[in-house]
């Protein structure tokens, strides 16, 4: 095990490619999505609102997670259930061929 260490192995913390990507590395600055509802105060989320609900689906039909779209917790649920609502109803397909 103190062979281990004093070669730089284990649990890949030691160097063992030279010195790639030394230096090269940049913080890529991300700004903060914030919550479309929280921001404009929407409370209720109608299934019925197919335009408003087809932002939160993609080109494939599935329902964007909180990171991509940046809507809060309680707001990405309420889109969800909705979402899920209008699909039961015919009013959003289910997949895009």
């Amino acid at each position: 095990m103190a062979n281990d260490m004093e070669r730089g192995g284990g649990r890949g913390r030691g160097q063992k490619g030279g010195d790639k990507g030394q230096g090269q590395r940049r913080t890529m600055f991300r700004r903060r999505r914030v919550c479309k509802f929280c921001a404009e105060k929407i409370d209720s989320i109608n299934y019925k609102d197919v335009k408003m609900l087809a932002s939160f689906i993609p080109e494939r039909g599935k329902i964007q997670p909180r990171r991509l779209s940046g809507t809060c917790a309680t707001h990405q649920r309420k889109v969800q259930v909705a979402i899920k609502r209008a699909r039961q109803l015919a009013l959003i397909p289910y997949v895009t061929d």
